[in-house]
């Protein structure tokens, strides 16, 4: 009775352990303003690069036909090899002049630590920008509205 007690003890204690490791994310709103391009809708990658500059996760995408998705071409690499279902993270593409808001979620752990979110855009028989904008994830640079180079006019984002 009493080992069965103390594994019961042991395995509750563990449960909530691994539930306070649990990395803590916070929602921020996204309010992107499209540039004054004339042409079809943009396709825009939002994804989580690390430090090294490696895709490592993709928060959002705008745009659900996948037969598109090959066109926004360096994600693609990175999605290609290890397909998610990105379903719940996507909307419709954006057009010129268009204006998008979307939430993503952030891990908190990722803030002030080298990461940086990435949109990424493509239109079609149109130029592609690997970095329309990048945004520092630091404190400072979630604070700032962030100008981009191609499609995207700016981003700003605002925490919920």
């Amino acid at each position: 009775m009493k080992s069965a007690l103390k594994i019961s003890l042991t395995a509750a204690l563990i449960c909530l352990l691994s539930f306070q490791a649990t990395a803590q994310s916070s929602k921020y709103k996204c309010m992107l303003q499209m540039s004054n391009y004339a042409g079809e809708g943009a396709y825009v990658v939002v994804s989580l690069i690390n430090p090294k500059g490696e895709y490592e996760k993709t928060l959002y995408v705008m745009g659900d036909d996948k037969k598109w998705y090959k066109t926004i071409k360096e994600w693609h690499k990175f999605y290609s090899k290890k397909p998610t279902d990105i379903s719940a993270k996507t909307g419709a593409s954006v057009t010129g002049g268009d204006r998008s808001m979307t939430t993503l979620e952030i891990d908190d752990s990722k803030i002030n630590k080298g990461y940086k979110l990435r949109f990424e855009t493509a239109v079609e028989d149109q130029k592609y920008y690997v970095t329309d904008i990048e945004v520092p994830l630091t404190t400072q640079g979630i604070a700032d509205k962030t100008e981009g180079k191609g499609y995207i006019r700016y981003v700003r984002l605002s925490k919920i």
